[in-house]
């Protein structure tokens, strides 16, 4: 049973860890420390769909399933859990390729788009 919960609990904090790869940019808004620890989590994420390697946490839910009497599975966390969702037809190397790049525009238009506000805020003469 703990196996399970842990197994459970990795799967959550892999789709966290995901979804703040994708657009964990848009908290820097908030948070101008974020950057620091967003940018290496969308990195991550880019080389894990550039490569085709599967992600650790995917090794470690399997491993924790197994442990508990559930069985594992094949491939990615995007493959087993999103796939069908999102790309019903299966997951090619063109749509890895094309997920890192979205992660790539999407956290570059947000990271411009915060540069640009914060050099308007930062010109002299300007008060706030």
């Amino acid at each position: 049973m703990l196996f399970r919960i842990a197994a459970d609990a990795v799967l959550v904090l892999h789709l966290g860890f995901i979804v703040f790869a994708f657009a964990g940019a848009v908290l820097a808004v908030r948070w101008r420390w974020l950057p620091l620890v967003h940018l290496p989590a969308a990195a991550w994420g880019f080389f894990i769909e550039i490569s085709g390697r599967v992600c650790p946490l995917t090794w470690l839910e399997n491993d924790l399933r197994l442990r508990a009497g559930q069985a594992g599975y094949r491939g990615s966390f995007v493959e087993h859990y999103l796939l069908n969702v999102i790309y019903p037809s299966g997951l090619t190397r063109e749509i890895q390729f094309i997920l890192a790049g979205v992660v790539l525009v999407v956290n570059a238009a947000i990271y411009t788009w915060l540069l640009s506000r914060g050099a308007r805020t930062a010109r002299p003469g300007r008060s706030g």
